[in-house]
Parts: structure tokens; C-alpha cells; sequence
């Protein structure tokens, strides 16, 4: 693999998160700097900065883009507390503006993670903050974004809630999952019945060793992001920018500058500064940033023998990241996470007789550093993953049911792919 543009991102501070709109032929970044840039691809395939602006008075974490049936609308959450809610307009002559729709203050601690619905679900956002509540708005009226609801609000757990992911799943009940420090997911279900959200008592299994019945599943997800571009699996792209730190989301860099890569192996496009954070596997562009250069080490698949004690973790197994993958007719839900331990996850969340099971098939280390990021491709048949060390594993299932890294995209100028077959 190898980069083949380095785009500038000219943040004056850490970038944060890198998002692509669903079509990726855009995308938004952010910065400790509190600012939001968006940036359009022309028809040379080259990113041009179209706008930018202050967001925020404090760090800002996230962006999310709304679906484009709703407009060009984007996210934004922020250490200050606080979600903004942003809509690209025409002004009086014409000329295309970001203007804030909508301020939402309601968060007692800073705002960690936001994501929209499935667009089966109407035009909601989820946010979870460091005052471990989920908070769950909806605009009533789409054609008025300035007037936001807030429709569910619960408290995930005691403590941090570092990131959420909902089920893309049009055909299940809505689903979230929630990442905190503990190092379990929680899964949580609206019930109809009810009308209100509820925590799924599930059954954890390990590849080996024992089983524990637990309804408190948590974990934590800490700075760095990966995110797929619905429209763009084949482009891959990371970028090394002006510090980026923790971001997958379809592109993101350290140092100011994003990159764009192409992987011809695969026919797929990848590139990738020091990954910190990915964002957008799904589509047909990838990008991913970090704070240091990239290491390959390779992939096992090893039963694990040790069993988890949480008298003794002590934080360590906090989760920076959580990703629910698309279903494409499985009877089952695979959910990726990335930890503080250095670990990529994916968990199987599956039915059985009267509970759900969440079963660990896939725990890598590849990373040797600490993992911010996961993303799932459009079809959740490849999983990303970014960490300090400042690569992108790229994980595929073979025929044996085992999960292989198969490629390997490294920020730095001299690049190698690995395919484990």
C-alpha cells in the first residue's frame, strides 16, 4: 500500500475525529483547537477546504453526519459540555454557509460520543457524556432543526460513558451499545412494551474456560476513532495532519495533514499517516492517524486460558472504542471493540433460549499499543482497527471461521501490506 495524496489540514492543535458524509465525498475534522473544517473532493480526486469555523469553547471530540435525506447536517460534541448541531445552507447571495441550528446543553460533564440513528429510526442522535447518561434527541420537526427533543435519557452505568454505537439492524428492536471504562459493553434495548430503554441481561462466554452471567457488561473507549465511508470501501485513506490523535472516522492524521492511499492488492484505496484514529471502513475511502509510526506484527488466533478477574483489572481493559457491524442476513450480531490493553475484539451477540450471549471470537494484539479505533466495513465482513503504534489492521474471517489480519496500512512513507490467508 501507499500514500498517494497528503492533504494539510492546517488545525492549529490535535485533530481529534476525521468523518466522511454517507456518500464519501466529503468530510469534516476536528481539533482540540475548536474548530470544525470541512472538506469537498474534486474531481482530481483532491480534497479542497470548503469551510471552516469555531465550534466550540473546549476540545472538540466527535462529528457525525446526519444522513442526506435530512440535509448536510453534522454533530458535534465537546469537552465543553455541550452538542451543536450544524446545517449547510444558501445565505442571501447564494453562497453555500455552515449555520448552528441547535444548541444542547443538557450534559453535566463533557460530551464524549455522539451518533445519528438508523435512518429507519427517524432524525435522532445519541450522546453519551463523562457523566455516564446516554441522552437520546430527536427532531421532531425536520424541516426545523433548531428544535430538538430530548426523548430518552438513562444512566448507562456509574462513571464514564466513552462511546456508544447503535444497531444499523432496520429489523431489530433499536439497540445501542455503550462503552465505559469497565471493560465490557453494555447492550441496551428500547422495549415497546415499556417504553423505555432497558439493559439486555446477557450471558458472557470466552473462547475458553468459563462462562459469567452478568447484566453489568461494560467497556470504556478513550481518544482515538475509526469510521467507514458507506460509499467507499475500495478508498482507504489515513493521514498524518497536524496532530492527529483519535480518529478511524474515514480519514484522520497527526500533524495537520490527511492522507489518501490506495491499496492495489486489493483494489481497494488505503493510505496513513501515525494513525490515531480511524473513521470509515464502509465505504470506498479509509483514513486513520496516530501519534507514532506503525509496527506489523502478525495476527493469532489462540484460545485464551486466562480468565477474566474484575476485582483485579483496575481499569486497564477500558474500551476507547465500540462498533456495531451491519447485518447482512446473519442470525447474529458481531460487535468490535478497542481497549487500553491493546486488544481489538469482536464479540458475537447472539440468542439463546431465554438470554442473549456475548461471546468473544476474535481477541488480537497486534497493535502492541494501546487500540482507539474499530470500524466495519458497509457489509461487516472487514474490520479496521487503529492504535498508538500508528497503524491500520485491516481483519477478514477466512473459511475457518478465524479472524486474520490481512493487511497492514502504515503511516509512514515506506509502506507494507501482510495478508495472512
Amino acid at each position: 500500500m501507499r500514500v498517494f495524496h497528503r492533504l494539510s489540514t492546517a488545525h492549529d492543535d490535535l485533530i481529534h475525529d476525521v468523518s466522511y458524509d454517507f456518500y464519501g465525498k466529503r468530510l469534516a475534522t476536528c481539533s482540540s483547537d475548536q474548530k470544525i473544517k470541512v472538506w469537498d473532493q474534486n474531481d482530481n480526486q483532491k480534497w479542497e477546504l470548503s469551510a471552516e469555523w469555531k465550534a466550540h469553547s473546549g476540545s472538540v471530540w466527535k462529528l457525525a453526519w446526519a444522513h442526506p435525506e435530512y440535509g448536510q447536517v453534522i454533530a458535534s460534541c465537546s469537552f465543553d459540555r455541550t452538542v451543536c448541531i450544524w446545517e449547510e445552507s444558501e445565505d442571501e447571495k447564494g453562497q453555500k454557509k455552515w449555520q448552528l441550528k441547535a444548541h444542547l446543553v443538557d450534559s453535566r460533564d463533557s460530551v464524549t460520543d455522539i451518533k445519528f440513528a438508523p435512518k429507519s429510526f427517524g432524525l435522532r442522535l445519541a450522546t453519551c457524556s463523562s457523566d455516564g447518561y446516554i441522552r437520546i434527541y430527536e427532531a421532531m420537526d425536520i424541516m426545523n432543526l433548531s428544535q430538538w427533543t430530548i426523548v430518552e435519557e438513562f444512566e448507562s452505568q456509574k462513571g464514564t460513558s466513552n462511546c456508544i454505537s447503535w444497531n444499523p439492524s432496520s429489523y431489530d428492536k433499536p439497540m445501542i451499545a455503550v462503552g465505559s471504562n469497565e471493560p465490557y459493553i453494555k447492550i441496551w434495548e428500547y422495549s415497546e412494551t415499556a417504553r423505555k430503554w432497558h439493559q439486555i441481561d446477557t450471558l458472557t462466554a470466552y473462547p475458553i474456560g468459563s462462562t459469567i452471567s452478568s447484566s453489568n457488561l461494560n467497556s470504556g473507549i478513550g481518544g482515538a476513532s475509526i469510521g467507514i465511508n458507506n460509499n467507499s470501501m475500495n478508498n482507504l485513506g489515513s493521514g498524518i495532519g497536524n496532530n492527529i490523535n483519535n480518529s478511524i472516522s474515514l480519514g484522520s492524521g497527526v500533524g495537520g495533514s490527511l492522507n489518501n492511499g490506495l491499496n492495489s492488492a486489493q483494489g481497494n484505496s488505503i493510505g496513513n499517516g501515525n494513525i490515531g484514529s480511524l473513521n470509515s471502513i464502509s465505504g470506498n475511502s479509509l483514513m486513520s492517524v496516530a501519534n507514532s509510526s506503525i509496527n506489523i506484527s502478525s495476527g493469532n488466533n489462540s484460545i485464551y486460558s486466562n480468565s477474566f478477574d474484575s476485582s483485579s483489572d483496575g481499569g486497564s481493559r477500558a474500551i476507547h472504542d465500540v462498533c456495531w457491524a451491519p447485518n447482512m442476513g446473519r442470525s447474529y450480531h458481531l460487535i468490535a471493540t478497542a481497549s487500553k490493553d491493546h486488544k481489538v475484539r469482536i464479540w458475537k451477540l447472539s440468542s439463546e433460549k431465554s438470554k442473549m450471549e456475548l461471546k468473544e471470537v476474535m481477541r488480537k494484539d497486534d497493535h502492541k499499543s494501546e487500540v482507539w479505533r474499530v470500524e466495519w466495513n458497509i457489509t461487516g465482513t472487514i474490520l479496521a482497527s487503529s492504535g498508538d503504534d500508528g497503524n491500520v489492521c485491516l481483519w477478514k474471517c477466512n473459511m475457518n471461521g478465524e479472524w486474520k489480519l490481512f493487511s497492514l496500512i502504515s503511516g509512514e512513507e515506506s509502506t507494507e501490506d501482510k495478508y495472512d490467508r
